[in-house]
Parts: C-alpha cells; structure tokens; sequence
C-alpha cells in the first residue's frame, strides 16, 4: 500500500499543478482538508455596516475635492458630485435608521452616462471620485463582451472583479462602483445602415439586469479563483454556499465619445426651431449640441429604449482647448508632470518647468484634438532623449525652457557641453520657486476641507511643511494633509495623556505646535515621540511651578519649548505681580 502523502506535501503539489495551469494567481491555501465549521456572523448589528462606507461627503465638498483636480468639466464635475453623493448618502440614511437600504419598488437608481471626446478626464473623473469615497472600484471596455460570454467576456464578470478589488469582502463589494468606458460602441449600427446589430444590443440587453438589480454568481465554472474559493468555504464550514453578489446598490457609470451624436442633436433642434430661432443654432460649434442631448437622441443613436432607461442621469464634458491644456499642466495636482518629475527622479535628477514652456506644450497638444493624452505626447517628444542621455552624466537640475521645447536636440547638446552653466541653474531656481508658490496656493484653497475632515487649522508653517512633504516624499496632496494631520492629532493626544497622568492641563498656542511639527518632520518620526522627549522636562518644571502658585494650566509658546527656563521664571513672576497687586 502506498504511503499517504503528508497534507502539507499534498497542498504544495496542488498549488504546483494549478499555478502552472491557471497562472500565479491559484494557489491552495489549506491546513487541512477536512470541513470545519465556523461562524457566518449572523447577528451582527447592521449599523457596523456604515461604519465600512465611511461616506459623510456633502455634494458641494466633493465638487470641491474634482476642482481641484480636474480642469474644466463645471457642469458635468457638478452633476457627478451631486448623483454620486446622493447615492451613497442615501445608503447611508438607511443604514443609519437601523435598516437595509431597500431601494423599494419601481426605484430608479442614479446610474450615469459621460459624454466626451477622448482625453477630456472622464475615466479621471470616476477614479478620483472612487478614491475620495474609500469604495472598490473597477473599469471594464464595453468592447471586450459578448452577449453570452463564449466570444468575450461576460458582463456579469465585471461584478466579480469587483468583488476581487474589494478583497472579497462581499459587503464592501455591494457598495462600489463600475465603470464601463467605450460604452458607444456597443450602439446599435442600424441607424448608419437601416439594419439591427443583433451582437451589440445583445450585449445591451445583458447590462440590464446587473445594472438594475441582480443576484450574480461568484462561482462559474470559467473562472478557476471562484471554484478554488468554493472549495475553501466547504473546507471552512462544511457547506456548499451558493455565492452571490446583488447588484442593487452598485452604481454604474458609463462612458463614451460618441461621434456622431451631435450632428443627431443639432438635426432634432433645427426641426424644432424652423421659423423661429433656426438662424441661431446654425452658427453655433456642433459639438455645444451635446449639451442638449436627450434619451430620445440615445436611442435614435442606436441604444435599446431599456438601456437607456438604466441611465437615467447625462453629464456632457467639453472639448479642451489650449488654454485648458496650459491649465492642466499649471495644477500642482495633475499627474502628467508629477509623472515626469518622478521619471527623472528615479535618476536623481530634478527637473522645473518655466511657464512660457508649458504654454507652447499646451499648444502644440491642442493641434492633436486628444485632449490631456496629447500632453503626454508632447512632452514624452520633446524630453525622451533627455531622459535618456542624463542619467549617464553628472548633471542633476533641468529646466525646460521654450528653447528646450522648440530645439529639444541642440539644447541637449548645450547642456551636456555646460551643465552647470548658471543661466540655467539661475532659470531652475526660479522655475522651481515659482512652482513652489503655486502648489502653496493650492493647499491654502484647500483650507476649508482640512479643517472640516482632518480637524487641522492652516498657518504658514504647516503649508510650508505640507509642500515639503509633496516634494521630498513624492506624494500626492491628499497623502500629505493625512500625515500632517496625523502628527497634529498626536499633539492633542499628549495633552490629554499628560492630564490624566499628572493632573496639569496643557495648552499649546499655534506656533508652538508648528514647532512641534517641523521637529517631528525633520527627524522623521513622530509628533507624539518629540512631545514624549519634552515630557520629563515639562513634568518637573510644572510640578515645581504648580506647588509655589496652584496654578495647574498653562498655555505653551514656541518660545516655552525652546527655552522652558525663561518661561517658568516669567509664569513665577507674573503668577506674584498678580498676587502682589490683588493684595
């Protein structure tokens, strides 16, 4: 008889053989393969549920948040911000009155359609919005399923990559977002050649009912992470589950250029508007039409009157212009030059960009009619030698300059031959303060929401320590207000540790806690770990001072923490004037 192979032996050949057949993805994670029971965690309050969404937005504060990251787009930022957080804000009423959110017979859920040429920002959009509100967030191709899900991919597969971005968490999971770009595709061709398209409406009809509500399969038996995880459940609870996902309260947002459409739109006001205002219209750009666009112009387009009905809230985003491009390159929070400035960074090279060099940037993109792509295009042209050529020398600062961006290959060759020329290390200096200044600008616009979210007041000390930590870090904006904020909270926290342990209340006045600050963010490590260091010092002088005068609060300066001394003597003899005068 042969031997019994070891459980652990046996996992490892399991894993082995489904890796090499399914990808690194499979493997079998199983201590033993014998069914244990185990708690499905019923009776658990449903209110813990609203503490996974973690969503209190207001529309106007995630307006706000798209502003200042995203050029352009006012009407189309504002209808997203307003459906979005009105969507989840109603999950969150629900929840909240101690009850699933129902959505109730004949509800129409906010499900959204973007409208826009290539390059616009509309997969920005939904990816900044997803990443604000903490929820999983996928992006399928309308293009890449079929009706059935033999040719292609099915759509109900975008529900379970949803569900793997969430971690399998399947609550969290029910709660996300989809979004399906290059949704015109899918549109019927009838309306160009007078017949049906029956493999595009196919895959129409089979985005009703997940985009409505629905109770999607996890497990399916093309997909091998969804079987080897129903073997795992059985293994964990000795039950065979069906696992299923509903789709009533994942939202979806579609997208698409739609070319094409405005000529339809312009066509349907014309007719309207014989005899009257027809003279108007006709000197207006085609693409302004799109303003005007309705669901009957969906459907004449080429959209089943269903489908359409799934999406009941339109938001058209314009076409961007030179100066919107400029724009774009001027935010602080664009990633096309954060991108750059992080390539060459990885070689230990700074780079700065002088306005007049991003406004011709800006224009030669425009001629590309791609919108924010073309500015990568742009700038990959002008800077790829660039970044080939100078990691191989000493040279460590680079301007782009309108000569760099009009003769890239002779101002190479100009710099490699001086590289430390001071003109330019002079235009570097100045490029990059000017940059500086303007992503100052943006944290202090950005008050409002550091103080209603991260309970953290602005002075200029703590601009100055949040552009620092941009740049030295390389981390978005967002990323720095949360590490500040953080620091800042720990201050609070000594105060009131150093209460409960010592019964003296300490006040630290703004300017000493920035000295905190920049203490805990020049040494790297943590605001709470500086206060600690003082705390010996502060315990003893304190105590000292607190016996003489029973005085058991004070208000800490700047001055105080560096030079606690001077303050102890100047609260003695202020606490006698005081009693001097009194008697």
């Amino acid at each position: 008889m042969e031997k019994i192979p070891d459980p652990k032996e046996l996992e490892k050949e399991l894993s082995d053989y489904l890796t090499k057949k399914y990808g690194s993805r499979i493997k079998v994670l199983a201590p033993h393969w014998v069914a244990k029971p185990e708690t499905d965690g019923e009776g658990q309050a449903k209110g813990a549920k609203l503490g996974r969404i973690k969503f209190d937005l207001k529309p106007e504060e995630l307006e706000a948040y798209l502003h200042e990251y995203v050029i352009k787009q006012d009407l189309a930022k504002s209808v997203l911000a307003t459906k979005v957080c009105t969507h989840f804000n109603r999950i969150r009423h629900s929840l909240e009155l101690g009850r699933d959110p129902e959505p109730g017979v004949g509800s129409i859920k906010n499900n959204i359609i973007l409208i826009g040429p290539t390059g616009v920002g509309k997969t920005y959009l939904v990816k900044l919005i997803a990443k604000k509100i903490g929820v999983p967030f996928i992006k399928g191709d309308a293009t890449k399923f079929s009706e059935t899900g033999y040719v292609g991919g099915d759509v109900e597969d975008l529900v379970r990559d949803l569900v793997y971005a969430a971690g399998d968490d399947l609550e969290l999971a029910q709660y996300g977002i989809i979004y399906i770009d290059e949704i015109d595709k899918i549109a019927s061709s009838g309306h160009a050649w007078g017949g049906p398209d029956v493999s595009r409406t196919g895959v129409q009809r089979a985005l009703l009912k997940p985009m409505e509500e629905t109770e999607v399969d996890l497990k399916v038996a093309h997909d091998p992470v969804s079987q080897i995880q129903a073997i795992e459940h059985y293994r964990r609870t000795g039950k065979k589950d069906k696992r299923t996902l509903n789709t009533r309260h994942i939202l979806f947002i579609v997208s698409g250029a739609f070319n094409g459409l405005d000529k339809m739109v312009k066509e349907r006001l014309s007719k309207q508007e014989i005899g009257f205002r027809g003279e108007m219209t006709s000197r207006e750009l085609d693409r302004t039409f799109l303003k005007h666009v309705t669901a009957e112009d969906l459907i004449k387009y080429g959209f089943e009157s269903e489908f359409v009905g799934r999406l009941p809230v339109i938001a058209v985003l314009e076409e961007l212009t030179a100066d919107d491009l400029y724009a774009i390159l001027q935010n602080p929070n664009n990633p096309i030059i954060t991108s750059k400035k992080r390539d060459f960074g990885a070689y230990g090279i700074a780079i700065a960009f002088e306005d007049e060099a991003l406004k011709m940037l800006a224009a030669q993109a425009a001629v590309e009619k791609t919108g924010a792509r073309g500015l990568v295009s742009v700038i990959e042209r002008v800077l790829i030698q660039f970044e080939k050529r100078l990691p191989s020398t000493q040279v460590k600062h680079l301007v782009v300059t309108p000569e760099i961006v009009e003769h890239p290959e002779a101002e190479l060759e100009r710099l490699l031959a001086e590289p430390e020329a001071p003109e330019l290390l002079a235009r570097f200096s100045q490029a990059a303060v000017k940059e500086r200044e303007g992503l100052k600008e943006s944290i202090r616009r950005r008050e409002a929401e550091l103080l209603s979210r991260y309970q953290l007041p602005l002075t200029e000390t703590r601009v100055e320590l949040l552009a620092s930590r941009y740049h030295h870090w390389d981390c978005d904006l967002k990323t720095a207000m949360e590490d500040l904020a953080r620091l800042y909270d720990q201050v609070g926290r000594f105060g009131e540790k150093f209460l409960d342990n010592h019964g003296i209340e300490l006040h630290f006045e703004p300017d000493a806690v920035d000295a905190i600050l920049q203490q805990a963010v020049a040494r790297d490590t943590s605001a709470l770990a500086v206060c600690q260091e003082m705390a010996q010092d502060l315990e003893y002088a304190l105590k000292l001072v607190r016996d003489r005068t029973s005085q058991d609060q004070f208000i800490l300066t700047r001055e105080a923490l560096c030079d606690l001394d001077a303050y102890l003597n100047r609260v003695i003899r202020e606490h006698y004037q005081t009693t001097m005068f009194r008697e």
